[in-house]
């Protein structure tokens, strides 16, 4: 019996030792928990603080990004509208190099047409001398010289762009012909040239001067 309190004593003696033992360890791990959260706290400032570092860099830099892009976007539009008045000031230089390219050709050819329209009495008057050759040997030479300056000369002329007009037999065409009398002939059609007065000429077909004919009915 004694020995049964003798031990249920000291196990009451060795509860209340370890009692202190366990509160102490509680403390122990309150205090470990309330500095890790005394730790933490400021940690989590750091890192909120860091955060908004971050955020506020990022906002520069897309900032940054979306300035140079309407730089950007507007040097583009700069750069198209130049290209736009470049290819505009191009095309009205080809129109105004066309277009006077153009008149300079048209004057040439009315000046070069005023100048041939003058010689062509000159041909006339060659053709005339031609035709008045009598048929003689003694002026066989010389009726072989002066028809070769003629053809030189028609040669030349129609390197030029002059071309007589054709009369003698055909429809008459009030374009390139004037009828200067009308005769009865059943062996031609009606409105046919019988017969050409003056021969005409066209440069560039434009009609320098008309046939001069002669049209049946």
């Amino acid at each position: 019996m004694e020995d049964k309190e003798k031990d249920l004593t000291e196990e009451t003696t060795t509860q209340e030792a370890a009692q202190p033992e366990e509160n102490t360890t509680q403390q122990e791990a309150d205090s470990a928990a309330e500095s890790c959260e005394e730790t933490a706290a400021p940690e989590t400032e750091d890192a909120a603080a860091e955060q908004k570092e971050e955020t506020a860099a990022e906002g520069k830099k897309e900032s940054s990004r979306s300035e140079k892009k309407k730089k950007k976007d507007k040097w583009q539009e700069q750069i198209e509208e130049l290209n736009d008045k470049l290819l505009r000031n191009r095309a009205e230089f080809d129109n105004y190099r066309k277009r006077t390219e153009k008149e300079k050709q048209q004057m040439y050819e009315i000046g070069a047409g005023n100048v041939i329209e003058k010689i062509l009495p000159t041909i006339d008057n060659f053709e005339r001398g031609l035709a008045a050759i009598p048929e003689d040997e003694a002026l066989k030479s010389f009726k072989e010289g002066i028809d070769m300056i003629y053809r030189q000369f028609m040669e030349t002329l129609d390197a030029l762009g002059v071309k007589p007009i054709e009369a003698a037999g055909q429809p008459f065409d009030p374009e390139l012909h004037n009828a200067v009398m009308h005769v009865e002939d059943e062996s031609l059609g009606e409105n046919v040239v019988a017969e050409e007065f003056q021969k005409g000429y066209t440069y560039h077909d434009k009609v320098l001067r008309h046939s001069m004919v002669k049209v049946a009915n």
